[in-house]
């Protein structure tokens, strides 16, 4: 499949220079825009496949991409690049996570100067620094609405966060985190 959508992709960008050639100019920018919607997807999809597998006693959605749901509408209100997300549900209970990644979104930039500076990062309520490799995250553990947050920058424009809802601890939340593939989330969101 990935072959095919990597086929037509060439073929559309091929389209849009010949109509770019022959100076229909508004076809060209219309085959483009089709081949980097088109791309958008496929770089999409390979990126998803770095989200962690369900924990034991979880059940996980497939990560889905919030632009396939509206990107005029995350452009309007200062978004931009990549967004993906995945929903994970306890069995047998009501707790919930949500996996999330940002890549290249102008909002990262905003969190960029919490989680870069420790004395920032230290004057929020209820968190904690813990390491996940090499690199430092951000725990948010609110005990008494059951919920976690855990924030991760990588690169200065790679947003990776865990939220959780009833939960026991936060624990659940940072193991998540921990097992996402982090060489594999660089690999794949390389420009």
């Amino acid at each position: 499949m990935a072959q095919a959508q990597e086929n037509e992709i060439i073929e559309q960008i091929e389209l849009g220079l010949e109509l770019y050639q022959e100076q229909d100019y508004g076809g060209a920018i219309t085959e483009l825009e089709f081949a980097i919607n088109d791309l958008r997807k496929l770089v999409s999809g390979r990126i998803a496949s770095t989200f962690p597998e369900a924990p034991e006693g979880w059940t996980a959605s497939e990560a889905e991409s919030e632009s396939a749901s509206g990107a005029g509408a995350a452009a309007m209100m200062g978004g931009g690049g990549t967004t993906l997300q995945r929903q994970y549900r306890q069995e047998g209970g009501n707790a919930s996570l949500e996996a999330s990644l940002m890549i290249d979104n102008p909002m990262i930039q905003a969190m960029a100067g919490i989680l870069n500076n420790p004395a920032m990062m230290a004057a929020q309520p209820n968190t904690e620094r813990v390491r996940i490799g090499r690199e430092s995250a951000m725990v948010k553990w609110e005990s008494d609405r059951a919920r976690a947050e855990v924030t991760l920058l990588l690169d200065g424009r790679i947003l990776m966060q865990v939220k959780g809802q009833n939960l026991e601890s936060q624990d659940v939340a940072v193991d998540l985190l921990k097992a996402w593939d982090i060489d594999a989330v660089r690999e794949q969101a390389a420009r």
